[in-house]
């Protein structure tokens, strides 16, 4: 059973650890460039932003990091093992996304992704996400999406 919390500092290397294997093997697709999430500063995220990770007994096989911006919240980041994909915990940490877009007063949840990462493009589609439009933003080719909660 996954249960959903809020992250501690303890949390950050685990947090770490969740990206690398999340984010390395879209690496190929991305002829040369990196996914955001490897260089992310995750001490800052947990301190600075709302970080969730998603635990299965004490381990630590996914998280969230949100971003109030007013009226939308910013889904900044969320990843989940490989070994724990279609498990329901990236469902479950987006649904968690929403719940707190409303408990900030939000109207909106807005994300982006790297235009080679179809997997994530299909579930964010397939959980009533828009796509808004498309470009290059720090270098990446990123899709960007939204949802009205």
């Amino acid at each position: 059973m996954t249960t959903l919390r809020r992250a501690h500092a303890d949390d950050v290397a685990a947090v770490e650890r969740v990206a690398l294997a999340a984010y390395t093997p879209y690496l190929p697709r991305m002829d040369g460039q990196r996914p955001g999430p490897l260089d992310a500063d995750y001490a800052r995220a947990v301190a600075d932003d709302e970080t969730w990770v998603a635990l299965e007994g004490d381990e630590v096989v996914g998280y969230l990091v949100l971003v109030p911006e007013g009226t939308t919240l910013l889904l900044d980041n969320v990843a989940v093992l490989p070994s724990h994909h279609g498990r329901g915990v990236g469902r479950a940490l987006l649904a968690l996304a929403e719940e707190r877009a409303d408990a900030h007063g939000c109207s909106r949840v807005r994300l982006y992704t790297h235009a080679s990462m179809v997997e994530n493009q299909r579930l964010y589609e397939h959980l009533g996400y828009v796509e808004t439009h498309r470009a290059t933003d720090a270098g990446l080719a990123r899709v960007f999406y939204a949802k009205d909660v």
